[in-house]
């Protein structure tokens, strides 16, 4: 059965968007609504108001992709920029060996120490404390102290201002000194050359790497006794011994030991010293011990 709508009727419903087919007409579609379905995509709108037999999706025509031009060459993807590798870190220089040093004399092995930078703890440096004696002569007596604070790595030498001061005078009533020889000499050293950056305690591995200059020192100098003063000299010097070396120095003190065959001594360093008076008469009493086992070797 046609339906029939009068124009007011037709007029009412355009109005609501309702749109009329009539047999017999072609249908339409709604500029409107053509505009508002982007090319490939199904909108709910026009699914719920157009009639039942066009709610399906329409397909959107695919413009054919122009062929190649022949002898054109393919547009490759462009290439992703790999990142240059970092340059590679150069290795520290190592100190040399104790077999490189065996034929150093003195101006060579402060030389040596004055380039190295076989561990971090030239980073904290202005001067290493190994330094040419200024006479070149053999000493009974050789002090091997801690690490060199700021004074030691201002001057350039190992027991400075204070500290220094005080060691004069307990060597003096041993009756030795810097400047002697012999029985009467005394070569004083760090357990490392340089000053370690601030804040930062020398390992185990950075006073091994040392060790090589300590030893030719020992070589030049040919000492008799070996006092260790402070924790670090301790611990290199009794390294041979790992659970003395990891002892606290108090319970290390009135007992000889040896390195490489020379008699050592363990007593508080100056600095300690400074701080604590009452340890004095125990370092008195450890240079007294080193007198005693100095004595016989002097027969």
């Amino acid at each position: 059965m046609a339906l029939e709508l009068d124009a007011r009727q037709r007029a009412m419903l355009q109005e609501m968007g309702v749109h009329v087919w009539l047999p017999g007409t072609a249908f339409a579609a709604e500029p409107a609504l053509e505009a508002a379905v982007a090319p490939g995509a199904t909108s709910s709108a026009v699914v719920q108001s157009s009639p039942a037999h066009l709610s399906q999706p329409r397909v959107p025509a695919v413009a054919p992709s122009a062929p190649p031009v022949a002898g054109s060459a393919p547009t490759a993807p462009p290439l992703a920029r790999v990142p240059a590798p970092p340059a590679a870190a150069q290795p520290p220089a190592h100190a040399p060996g104790m077999g490189a040093m065996a034929g150093m004399d003195w101006a060579q092995l402060a030389d040596a120490a004055a380039q190295c930078q076989a561990c971090g703890l030239c980073a904290g440096r202005k001067n290493t404390t190994l330094q040419v004696p200024e006479v070149v002569v053999q000493a009974d007596w050789m002090v091997v102290g801690d690490p060199p604070d700021e004074a030691e790595d201002r001057l350039g030498q190992p027991f400075a201002d204070q500290p220094g001061i005080l060691l004069d005078n307990m060597l003096k009533a041993v009756g030795a000194s810097r400047s002697g020889s012999g029985a009467a000499g005394a070569y004083l050293s760090n357990v490392v050359k340089c000053r370690p950056p601030h804040g930062h305690i020398p390992q185990a591995q950075e006073l091994a790497q040392c060790a090589a200059y300590l030893q030719r020192e020992i070589a030049l100098v040919q000492p008799k006794i070996i006092v260790a003063m402070g924790r670090f000299a301790t611990q290199l010097l009794l390294g041979a011994q790992p659970a003395l070396a990891s002892q606290p120095l108090g319970k290390l003190r009135g007992t000889v030991y040896r390195y490489q065959g020379i008699p050592v001594v363990v007593t508080y360093h100056p600095k300690v010293l400074l701080r604590a008076s009452s340890d004095k008469a125990k370092a008195w009493a450890d240079l007294c011990l080193a007198m005693a086992t100095l004595e016989p070797s002097l027969q």
